[in-house]
């Protein structure tokens, strides 16, 4: 059992990814932007986290940015999900420290994948 963040301000997107990574036993976390997360971050830090690119208060690039600095945050891996297909704001983010991204909307596959091309495996042990 692993913990997933998901970092987005899309009540319908949270609900989708904690459906797809609950029902495979895993402990979801929610987070409706960058400053939410960190501060969720530095109570528990999760395994992976999905981060959204555009949200209020704090981006996707931004929380990125500022992650890196938290205590025990190099063995977490970042996904950037995006609507768009935006070359340089998925550069900005690679930069920044993220492992990958997905775009969505995103389907069980396409999130499964963009976790394991990270270094996540996702299906419970």
């Amino acid at each position: 059992m692993k913990i997933f963040m998901i970092v987005d301000d899309s009540p319908v997107i949270r609900k989708v990814a904690r459906r797809i990574l609950e029902g495979m036993g895993h402990v979801i976390v929610e987070a409706t932007d960058g400053l939410d997360a960190l501060e969720k971050c530095n109570v528990n830090m999760p395994d992976a986290i999905i981060v959204d690119s555009e949200m209020p208060r704090m981006n996707g690039v931004e929380f990125i940015t500022q992650f890196k600095f938290l205590k025990d945050s190099e063995n977490t891996k970042l996904l950037f999900c995006t609507s768009e297909v935006i070359l340089s704001e998925m550069t900005k983010a690679k930069r920044a420290g993220c492992h990958g991204y997905i775009v969505k909307p995103f389907t069980r596959d396409i999130l499964l994948n963009g976790l394991v091309n990270v270094g996540i495996e996702a299906a419970a042990a």
